[in-house]
């Protein structure tokens, strides 16, 4: 019988020991990217493992995405199993080209004889206080990209697993971390469990009034949401997505039929974001049900501002609460 061990961990400590894991398990397993090694990344969430593992396994790169995303493109072909690190959102461009027109495609382009098992971390969103290219939210485009798998965590538990559910996944996988989140709280870890399959979503607090659909660092937002809208008597279902392609509609729409609301929120611009996918496929699916049309909360549709204006920018508490009053007003 396996020994139950549960310790307390953050995201970012999640994530790290889910990488170690998986490095254990796999010696095809390596992790590419700018300051992964000596320093552990920017946010630590590789400390340790170059010194654990050697310098061919953990690679400090050269400051080239695309460089980066090409090589590990390579040694997919040959076998291994690369996880690459982007270190801010905004420096995922340089390499979208080999993402969207290699990674992407190469499955495809080999009618299946070439798999292409590469792990793409990305830390995305905001409220770090950061300079611009540093706290952005690009999920959409890569979701929009056929013959790609975009995942994002939004908790330590999900974290440590996740991430080695996404290296071992055949195909390629953008995995999404909410950097704020790294290092902001501590969930039980108990890594004897079986975890949720990675590319489902999960109701995380039942309610009966309007279903509230959030994904990485807005879950917390749309809980604590929920929190306040339970003491005005108003109960809200709020369900992590979890994934974004393949969306995972079932608890989705079962959740809109009992309720007949719907608000989606995200950090990233509201046009053509996650949430007007969303939106659109309720409506075609749940459109008898519906008492009110489905409402986007989001980012409002310019650049990402100036960190002194980012309480500004990004969706809160309050603006998920008016999109909620909102629909309980039809």
């Amino acid at each position: 019988m396996t020994e139950r061990t549960t310790q307390k961990v953050t995201l970012a400590k999640g994530l790290n020991m889910g990488l170690r894991k998986a490095m254990e398990d796999d010696p095809k397993v390596l992790i590419m990217g700018e300051d992964v090694g000596k320093l552990g990344g920017v946010f630590r969430i590789t400390d340790g493992l170059q010194k654990d593992f050697g310098e061919d396994r953990v690679i400090d790169s050269p400051l080239a995405e695309s460089g980066i995303v090409g090589t590990a493109v390579g040694l997919a072909l040959r076998g291994y199993r690369p996880v690459v690190e982007i270190q801010f959102d905004g420096f995922v461009y340089p390499a979208y080209d080999q993402i969207v027109c290699q990674v992407a495609k190469m499955h495809f382009r080999s009618m299946g004889k070439s798999k292409m098992p590469i792990v793409i971390r990305i830390p995305f969103g905001g409220g770090i206080g950061a300079v611009e290219h540093h706290s952005e939210s690009p999920e959409a485009q890569f979701a929009h990209t056929p013959g790609l798998k975009v995942v994002a965590c939004s908790n330590p538990v999900d974290g440590y697993w996740m991430i080695q559910q996404a290296i071992a996944c055949d195909d390629p996988v953008i995995f999404l971390e909410p950097k704020r989140q790294y290092h902001a709280d501590k969930a039980d870890l108990d890594d004897t469990e079986t975890p949720d399959p990675l590319f489902t979503s999960r109701v995380l607090r039942a309610g009966t009034d309007v279903t509230v659909l959030a994904y990485g660092p807005m879950v917390k937002t749309c809980m604590r949401a929920a929190e306040a809208a339970a003491n005005e008597g108003k109960s809200l279902e709020v369900i992590d997505l979890r994934t974004l392609s393949p969306l995972d509609m079932g608890p989705v729409l079962e959740s809109v039929r009992r309720t007949g609301r719907a608000v989606v929120a995200h950090e990233a611009h509201v046009n053509l974001g996650m949430g007007a996918e969303l939106s659109a496929r309720i409506t075609e699916q749940c459109f008898y049900n519906l008492e009110a049309p489905v409402m986007r909360v989001g980012g409002f549709d310019t650049p990402y501002p100036p960190s002194r204006l980012e309480e500004d920018f990004l969706p809160d508490l309050d603006r998920v609460l008016d999109a909620v009053d909102h629909s309980l007003s039809f």
